[in-house]
């Protein structure tokens, strides 16, 4: 199959009169300039991009969207938040868990995500027993992603503990919980699934004790495939101040000073750095996983995302909870909060570079790697993950190649992704998806029954 496109995004920036040449396999095997377009090829109708990977995802906190919104007296806030999530996830099933993936899943193709990393924790069931089949939710998120064409890094957590220090875990935790043995089960029973990336993800310092972080640490080392290790941090600061107590170190100074932190790993969020600390995570080269829209919905701060990236710090975007399903916004609201936190404009680029492209590449380079795909660039060896902007958009109309992402990231945009292609397969034809209406009427359904 050949791609004919007026204007692609490489690596080396726009390029003009592309022809790229994609194996059966949907890998990319040749990117050529043409002077006419080839009779054998597929002429795009609009700008051809790199798909985005979403580094961070809770698939059914997509249905709690919107159920959270109500004030009053008490201080609200990510704790209080929490527990009307812990609440909400005991009506959620296998059937429910992929009705919601299923079209969460679809909704971020539409967007222009087109590789996920499912940060998947809800294992068992609501009395906290293990299903007949103890992989039984994840292989849900599997057919949700088998359903709509976007490929997917599952990433099983290990979630032993309630707090730092090896608390017990809650009785709302108890869908979450396993030990190493039992972990280690499923994660052999997962990891007989082919054609997809698989990682580990200790859910966070308070979660998972030091011995247990090692030891999930040994058993990514352990595959021959590279195994990508994700894992919270510093989200929130009663989390800092509660780590520094308990191990005289705020959470991402304690990865760093305790555990080998490098290209594998994902610090998700990272949002209540020191300087140092951020300088430290800048140096192992893992990255740092935002998730703008969701923290800024919880309230949980702002990245220092001029120091971390001034120090060449790597970054890929998510969606979390899922309040936003865009990557142009999650985008957006990188740059925008360093904007407000420093009273600058266009923070993030040098002199001279476009804050659009400057913020879409590192993206989809940080994003690749998280999510251990070979995607991020439209190039030789990548997977053929390709989006058609449609520059008949009133946002991105006239609008020449180098202003494109700064009018569709920072401009009105918001439905800008005309065609999304995954491995070399369409997946979305003019903003839809050949199973959209019978995903929808599963999601409709799914909703009654939750919100009854």
């Amino acid at each position: 199959m050949k791609l004919f496109a007026r204007d692609a995004l490489l690596p080396t920036g726009w390029a003009r009169d592309i022809v790229i040449d994609i194996a059966g396999n949907g890998d990319i095997r040749a990117v050529d300039v043409a002077f006419a377009t080839p009779a054998d090829a597929e002429r795009v109708q609009g700008a051809l991009v790199p798909g985005m990977p979403n580094v961070h995802s809770h698939a059914f906190q997509r249905a709690l969207a919107g159920l959270t919104e109500r004030g009053g007296p008490r201080a609200d806030n990510f704790w209080t938040w929490r527990t009307e999530m812990y609440r909400f996830l005991e009506r959620i099933g296998p059937d429910e868990q992929e009705a919601i993936a299923t079209q969460l899943y679809l909704e971020m193709l539409r967007a222009g995500y087109t590789s996920v990393g499912e940060f998947h924790y809800l294992h068992h069931d609501p009395a906290g027993r293990p299903y007949a089949n103890p992989a039984e939710m994840a292989e849900r998120i599997r057919a949700a992603a088998a359903t709509t064409g976007i490929r997917l890094t599952l990433l099983p957590v290990f979630y032993a503990h309630s707090d730092f220090g090896g608390a017990s875990p809650l009785p709302a935790q108890r869908r979450f919980i396993h030990d190493t043995e039992s972990f280690r089960a499923l994660f052999g029973a997962l990891a007989r699934q082919p054609g997809e990336t698989l990682g580990i993800a200790p859910h966070s310092l308070r979660a998972v004790a030091p011995a247990e972080l090692a030891e999930l640490r040994e058993l990514a080392l352990a595959r021959e495939e590279r195994t990508p290790i994700h894992i919270h941090a510093a989200e929130q600061r009663r989390e800092v101040d509660d780590c520094t107590a308990w191990s005289g170190l705020p959470p991402v100074q304690w990865l760093l000073d305790n555990t080998d932190v490098d290209e594998r790993w994902c610090v998700v969020h990272a949002t209540h750095m020191e300087a140092k600390e951020a300088r430290g995570l800048a140096a192992t080269g893992a990255v740092a996983g935002l998730c703008p829209t969701t923290e800024a919905d919880l309230g949980d701060g702002v990245f220092p995302a001029a120091g971390y990236r001034a120090a060449r710090g790597r970054i890929g975007i998510g969606g979390d909870s899922h309040v936003g399903v865009d990557p142009l916004l999650e985008l957006r609201l990188v740059e925008a909060a360093q904007r407000l936190a420093l009273e600058k404009r266009n923070v993030l680029a040098r002199d001279g570079e476009s804050s659009g492209l400057v913020l879409y590449q590192a993206a989809l380079s940080g994003g690749a790697q998280a999510l251990a795909q070979p995607v991020g660039a439209i190039a030789v060896g990548r997977r053929a993950d390709l989006l058609v902007l449609d520059c008949d958009d009133p946002a991105l109309a006239e609008q020449a190649p180098a202003n494109l992402l700064d009018a569709a990231i920072f401009g009105p945009a918001r439905h800008v992704v005309r065609d999304v292609m995954v491995a070399g397969r369409w997946v979305i034809g003019e903003g839809h998806h050949a199973d959209e209406e019978a995903v929808l009427t599963r999601y409709r359904q799914t909703m009654k029954r939750l919100l009854a």
